[in-house]
This record gives structure tokens, sequence and C-alpha cells, in this order.
């Protein structure tokens, strides 16, 4: 949930179908990529989004979120996409980071059959973040939702996605944006609590922090006390019905959802740690959220750590990021396993989740 620090400064950054499609034309699925400017009345601004979705031949091969720290994931740009009506999965990126750092699994899931859409949250995205604006997770569901509205009316794109089959995905302080699209409630006490408790946790250290990213320059702030977040917002449902499911990667916020709130939904939620029961951070551990939510699974992805999610590491990043004092560890995983592999495992299982519960 951190805002990655220096680093933002500098460098910015098989499922079902719902009509069967042709064997040609499932075999010739690839990953079309496009960016939209979608209008948000909340924010009173446009959000940029991008889609990915099975496509064709065409358009311009492109890397999406390539940097100097980052590989980025191979898709056709504007390609033409594959005849059909498809899932939707919306996206919701973690603390300080964009949909691109995303774009890895999107790419994947287009491959598979579903449309793939995710806005970069304004204030909480690379080179956009205060600590006083991460809190304000009603405000990124509120983007899930207008997205979610603007693809299942907007003409192209309502001819392609089937609303009755649309899902949501979220990492870290998306992860908690996705579990109050899907029902649950913050409880703003025991987020305080949390923090009082565990000042080391990265959310924690970052509101303390005095540092923020504004117009892309690093600036100094006032540290920012939780108990100043608008509790009535913080607190408010933002359940979508219109979700159908939901998967959460180490998602954050999770020693403060109302435990009325999780036994109350029932939509499938497929929870997913990076490491082991014994190595996750207490700031995303999910143990005692499945043992609450009736229709929910847990998976531990060994070897893993939360930046394992982050895309795959370029030659020569690891000496970049100490040049530029980055002090967190975005490019180390957890033992043995290199990041390549980790991500094929979630991806796996990402798409099996989504074939049985959407």
């Amino acid at each position: 949930m951190k805002s990655y620090g220096v680093f933002l400064f500098f460098i910015g950054i098989m499922g079902l179908l719902a009509n069967p499609l042709y064997a040609e034309e499932k075999e010739a699925m690839l990953a079309g990529v496009q960016t939209l400017q979608v209008f948000s009345p909340m924010r009173k601004q446009l959000l940029t989004v991008d889609v990915w979705y099975p496509a064709r031949q065409g358009g311009v091969a492109t890397e999406v979120g390539a940097n100097k720290v980052f590989e980025g994931a191979p898709a056709l740009r504007d390609a033409p996409m594959v005849n059909g009506r498809f899932p939707l999965i919306v996206l919701s990126h973690g603390s300080g980071s964009t949909v691109h750092g995303m774009a890895w699994l999107a790419s994947a899931l287009a491959r598979a059959g579903y449309i793939v859409a995710g806005p970069n949250h304004p204030r909480t995205t690379s080179g956009d973040s205060t600590p006083e604006d991460t809190p304000k997770i009603w405000q990124r569901t509120n983007d899930l939702s207008t997205l979610i509205s603007f693809l299942t009316s907007q003409d192209v794109w309502r001819e392609r996605v089937d609303a009755s089959r649309i899902g949501a995905l979220g990492f870290s302080l998306g992860g908690a944006a996705v579990m109050e699209i899907a029902g649950a409630r913050a409880n703003l006490a025991d987020y305080v609590s949390y923090c009082d408790r565990y000042p080391d946790m990265a959310d924690c250290y970052w509101f303390a922090s005095g540092v923020a990213y504004i117009d892309q320059q690093k600036v100094n702030v006032p540290a920012f006390d939780l108990r100043d977040v608008d509790q009535a917002l913080f607190e408010q449902s933002n359940r979508d019905a219109r979700i159908k499911m939901a998967i959460l990667v180490d998602p954050s916020v999770a020693q403060a959802f109302d435990s009325h709130s999780l036994k109350q939904i029932h939509i499938p939620l497929s929870f997913i740690n990076l490491g082991e029961p014994t190595t996750v951070p207490v700031s995303v551990r999910t143990d005692a959220l499945v043992a609450l939510v009736p229709k929910s699974s847990l998976t531990y992805i060994n070897d893993a750590v939360h930046f394992s999610f982050l895309p795959e590491c370029r030659e020569g990043a690891v000496a970049f990021l100490k040049e530029v004092e980055e002090t967190d560890t975005l490019c180390d995983d957890g033992r043995q396993r290199s990041r390549f592999d980790i991500h094929q495992e979630l991806v796996q299982k990402i798409k099996a989740e989504l074939a049985n519960t959407l």
C-alpha cells in the first residue's frame, strides 16, 4: 500500500466465454489494448483507463508498462477485437502504482477470453499520490463502478461485454477497493487502532512519512492522522451488485473490515496471499477474512512476497533503484523461485478461479 518512495518520483511509474467462438478464432486470440478517457462525475475529471481484450492480428505491437525498472507486457494497441461477448474483469492497482503494473496479468487474461479494464486512480497513482488521499477508498470504488457503467453502455463496448458476468480483481490498496465493491465495509476506529499497534507496516508508515507526490514532484507534507478521515464516507457501503465475484491479492485494510458486512457477502471471493502463512505481513493477512466470508477461499503463493505481484524487473533495475535511493526491495522475491515462475502460478490460479466462479 506504500507509495513506493523515491522510485515514483524518478520513473513515474482459459476462461469460459459467454458465447462460444469459432475454433480458429479461439486459437488466434491475442491481447489487444486500448487507452480510454472516461469521465468521473464524482471526481469531476477524466479517468485514464486501459482495456485489454481478445484480439486478432492488427494494430501496433507494444510493450505495456515498460520503464527503467520493469519489463513491459506485449499487446497489440488498437487491434481488432475477436467476435463474441466476453466476461469483464475490472482491475484496481496498488497504492502509488498504475494499472500498467498489472499488464502482465491483464494481457494473459485477455488471451484467455476476458475483457480486462482498469483505471489509474487519481491521487493514489505513480507521481500523483498523497497520504491524505490514500484512505479514500470510496473514490476508488466509484472509479470502478463508473468504468463498469461506461463499458456496459458505450456503443462499441456494450456489444462485447457480457454484463451478466462481471468480476473484480485488486492488489494491495486495490484489493481493499475490491473488498468494498464486493460488499465489505471498513471501520475507521479499527483502522486507527491497527496503525497505532503496527506503525511500521507499509500503509501506516506512509501516513506518517511526511512525504507526498504531486504533479510528479516529491513534496513534504504534514504527517497524516487517520482520525481526520471522513468517517461516514470511510464506513459507507460501496457495494456494486453488478460484481459477481472478486479476487483479492494481498488486500490492505485487512484488519479493519466490519465482521457483520463480511458475513453478508454472498458472491465468491478468492483471496491470495503472497508468501507462507508465517511470512505474510499483518497488514494484508486474509485468513480471518476467509473465516467470515461464506463463499471464500485462500491460496498462499509460496516463496513470494508482496512485491512479487509487480512486473518482472529489467536487467540493471536493482542498480538503478540503488542509484535513486529507493529503499523498497521492489525486485526481490522470496527464496528460490523467479518472479516469472511466481507470475505463471498466479495466472493459472486466477484463470482457474474465473472459470469456476464467473
